[in-house]
């Protein structure tokens, strides 16, 4: 009687849909967090383990001493080729540690550094981890903008996978773990084009926040820079999208109002970090300015941004005149080689994560609904990259290591096929990325992926940042101690650590005649790679005999 009334009505009831599935999904939503805090808390893990058993970087020394100074004089004395953002994040950390600090040093802010860290009766090993948690958070911060911007883009699925992938790779683990720049300035490129993408449903309230963060990536490195123009310009595409059915004329002011506020508060940031450290914003460089003439000297004129900011930037634009010497699979050579960059992200990305990157770029073009967003994925690591590559300084991968952060994310999209072979595809390549990360650990600096031999291999193919930028002079001392107790040392080290703090007391191998060395040489690979001469031979008549982190070799003579 019931079902001949309903069919008379003409409308039929919708099933309901099964009460099994019902707590099923509730459960999988519940265990997402669950999945993040989880991936999360190894990559924590993973960086404060590193932090805390390494030494000093070359640059991290000179970051801490302007970060000190930062916070003790409210200067801008050292270091003006970098804004003072990132560094101020440091000094959160330093300001834990509370060092004991002489702001009259008269020397440069390379021994600035060294002097703090080692001649002021501070524990470098305790400053050094202070300073660098805050890049800890930071890094771990831009983990959990990975995971929303992937999962706003395909679901919850996509956001897991680019996590993963972020969270296991090495390059983020390793530079995410040192009190430097490179991640900080990459976290908040990503931040500010998730908030772009966001405001094509709420402009007036994620444009503002996106120039924010587009400032500090600007207030952070210089090398930010060329990501204003096309912000804007993802701005206002993003402000037109809302606006479609506002008119036309209506739709083109808005759009050019979004472009406009990014460029009014990215450098508003920046003239805040400035302010930040010297209301006055006076500057007196403890290193003199180096020269610059021409078109590059009068842009960095015309900026609208602090005095320090354009000497610094002029400073900058010298270093790119100066006849660096590279090193790439075995060649050493001066200047710079367009593909050096390219090459080493191939050597030094993990191979699960280069799969399932290009796929998932491939992914956002091919699938239309995610092909809106393209631009906002695949533009700026293309530009920034196209830029670095312009560079004269092919020290490493941290130029570009937005270059693998957005390859997670453009990952994350393959899940976006819901195909069974597209999750099991996501799947074995994401565990891939995890064991190659997992067997490098703790040595990520000089990791290289599988197709290339290792991390044992890279200091045949990589140097400086790459391999070794003197992170293992403590774990060379435990060595020493332990395995070769008494021997007589002579050491070729590269980095900012100093030897006799950590009990190596070893002899200078070049300044006397070769046949006096004996014993021991140790060298740094990044010493070794570019070796010539006296060195050279040193080491071919020389047998390996073993290796400390995979970043300094010990030979027998």
């Amino acid at each position: 009687m019931m079902a001949s009334e309903h069919l008379g009505t003409g409308t039929i009831p919708a099933p309901a849909p099964p009460a099994p599935l019902l707590p099923r999904s509730r459960g999988r939503r519940r265990l997402v967090p669950v999945l993040v805090a989880l991936l999360l808390a190894q990559m924590a893990a993973a960086m404060v383990t590193t932090a805390v058993r390494q030494t000093p970087t070359i640059d991290e020394p000179v970051y801490v001493v302007t970060a000190t100074d930062y916070l003790r004089e409210h200067r801008l004395r050292y270091n003006p080729e970098h804004p003072p953002l990132g560094k101020l994040l440091i000094a959160a950390g330093v300001a834990v540690a509370a060092p004991h600090y002489d702001p009259d040093f008269p020397g440069t802010q390379g021994e600035a550094g060294r002097h703090l860290l080692y001649e002021s009766g501070n524990d470098p090993g305790r400053l050094m981890l202070w300073a660098r948690l805050p890049v800890i958070a930071l890094t771990l911060l831009g983990g959990l903008v990975v995971f929303a911007f992937a999962r706003d883009l395909a679901g919850r699925a996509a956001g897991l996978v680019a996590l993963a992938l972020y969270a296991f790779c090495p390059d983020v683990v390793a530079h995410g773990s040192l009190a430097t720049l490179d991640l900080p300035m990459t976290a908040f490129l990503l931040t500010s084009v998730w908030l772009t993408w966001r405001a094509r449903d709420r402009p007036r309230l994620y444009v503002p926040l996106a120039g924010a963060a587009l400032g500090a990536a600007v207030a952070t490195k210089m090398s930010a820079l060329p990501a204003i123009p096309l912000l804007m310009l993802l701005a206002a595409w993003s402000v037109w999208h809302a606006r479609a059915g506002a008119g036309r004329r209506r739709g083109v002011l808005s759009a050019l109002g979004g472009a406009g506020t990014v460029l009014l508060l990215a450098p508003a940031v920046v003239w805040a970090a400035y302010l930040a450290v010297d209301p006055r914003l006076g500057f007196a460089p403890a290193d003199p300015i180096l020269p610059l003439a021409g078109k590059r000297a009068l842009v960095s004129g015309l900026l609208p941004l602090p005095p320090a900011y354009g000497a610094g930037l002029r400073t900058q634009f010298a270093m790119e005149y100066y006849p660096w010497e590279g090193f790439l699979f075995g060649r050493v050579y001066t200047g710079a080689l367009w593909y050096y960059l390219p090459v080493a992200l191939l050597v030094k990305t993990p191979l699960g994560l280069l799969a399932l990157g290009t796929a998932g770029a491939v992914t956002v073009l091919a699938v239309p609904r995610l092909r809106p967003a393209a631009p906002y994925l695949l533009l700026l690591p293309a530009l920034l990259l196209a830029v670095a590559m312009t560079g004269a300084r092919d020290f490493g991968t941290r130029y570009a290591l937005f270059v693998p952060v957005f390859l997670a994310l453009a990952g994350g999209c393959i899940t976006r096929w819901r195909r069974r072979w597209a999750e099991a595809l996501a799947g074995v390549l994401v565990l891939w990325v995890a064991v190659s990360s997992l067997r490098t650990f703790p040595y990520y600096l000089p990791y290289a992926n599988e197709a290339f031999g290792g991390p044992a291999r890279t200091h045949r193919l990589l140097h400086d940042s790459n391999v070794d930028w003197g992170q293992d002079l403590g774990a060379l001392a435990d060595r020493l101690r332990e395995r070769y107790p008494g021997e007589r040392v002579w050491l070729v080290y590269k980095g900012s650590g100093v030897p006799s703090y950590y009990g190596i007391h070893a002899g200078a191998p070049l300044a006397v005649p070769p046949e006096r060395v004996r014993g021991l040489l140790v060298v740094s690979d990044s010493a070794a790679a570019k070796a010539r001469g006296r060195l050279a031979e040193l080491i071919r008549t020389s047998r390996p005999v073993d290796d400390v982190g995979h970043s300094i070799t010990v030979y027998r003579r």
